[in-house]
């Protein structure tokens, strides 16, 4: 009969290199691991380990078991953790999904110190536009980071972060340029507009800052839309992080009559189903998001 004692036994001899090794560590006598090795050998009928020499060395099959063993082990230490967090209070997963202005990096630093307070297993999951709000609403998110929505739905509560600056901006040699009030919106029509898909399943999507009869290119994500703007192929609005130093160094140009617009960010969540890793995040997140600045009234009025 295979037992995990005996995977378990299998893994400390590869592990230590020998018998007398492995026995030490699992602080056992040599002699009972010999014994429970051949009895092992015997009730499979197989020759795990090749004696011919002068170190016992794994057979294919000896391999195989150790291998695949392994696997097990770590699927039996996987669950107990998972007892355990359940037992005391903790997901075993969650899911922070983010407007796609921000990127998978910014919350790194989080997920890090989470690490440090329990095994809960985190999914980072870009969203774009209604998108957003349509994970939060279909039980695909916990948490959303998002800018603030006009109308914010029913039994989510939502916490405002900040804001964060936008430009509108083109290559610093795309014709637009050339014109006396680049974005004024018939001159604006004139040239392709960058825009990101939004993500919304079912619910009806929308988009920003896109004119009638204006041509358009959708990608699926913002470094695709902020790498078509640095190529010239259009223009578009772009959040202050992501292209100052191609402001400073005049890759990118804002456009001429443009203003600054500001977006107010929130951290939303539904009110059921609150674990402790969602409620260490809910106060934790506004401590790492950096490129959200805190709100004033000078700063928003």
């Amino acid at each position: 009969m295979l037992s995990f004692e005996a995977l378990q036994v299998l893994d400390a001899i590869d592990r230590k290199g020998s018998f007398a090794a492995a026995a030490d560590s699992l602080n056992r006598a040599p002699s009972s691991l010999s014994y429970q090795v051949q009895k092992l050998e015997q009730d499979l009928d197989l020759v795990i380990f090749d004696r011919s020499g002068h170190k016992a060395s794994f057979t294919d099959a000896g391999k195989l078991l150790l291998e695949r063993g392994r696997i097990l082990i770590n699927a039996a230490d996987e669950l107990i953790a998972d007892a355990k967090s359940l037992a005391h209070g903790w997901e075993l997963d969650i899911t922070i999904a983010f407007d796609g202005l921000l990127t998978a990096r910014q919350f790194f630093p989080l997920v890090e110190k989470l690490s440090l307070e329990s095994n809960t297993r985190v999914r980072l999951q870009e969203e774009i536009l209604a998108g957003s709000w349509e994970a939060l609403d279909d039980d695909r998110a916990d948490i959303l980071i998002s800018p603030k929505p006009p109308t914010i739905p029913q039994g989510v509560k939502v916490q405002e972060l900040g804001y964060s600056d936008g430009y509108w901006v083109a290559a610093a040699n795309h014709p637009i340029h050339k014109h006396t009030n680049p974005y004024d919106p018939d001159v604006r029509r004139l040239y392709r507009s960058i825009s990101v898909a939004d993500t919304a399943r079912s619910a009806k999507t929308y988009t920003y800052n896109i004119l009638d009869e204006q041509p358009r290119l959708t990608v699926s994500s913002m470094t695709e839309k902020y790498n078509a703007i640095l190529d010239g192929y259009g223009i578009g609005t772009m959040p202050a992080w992501w292209i100052q130093e191609d402001l400073a160094e005049g890759r990118l140009k804002v456009l001429e009559g443009s203003e600054i617009y500001k977006l107010i960010w929130v951290m939303a969540w539904k009110r059921n189903r609150m674990g402790n890793a969602k409620s260490w995040l809910i106060r934790q997140l506004p401590k790492v998001l950096k490129v959200i600045q805190p709100i004033t009234e000078e700063k928003v009025g």
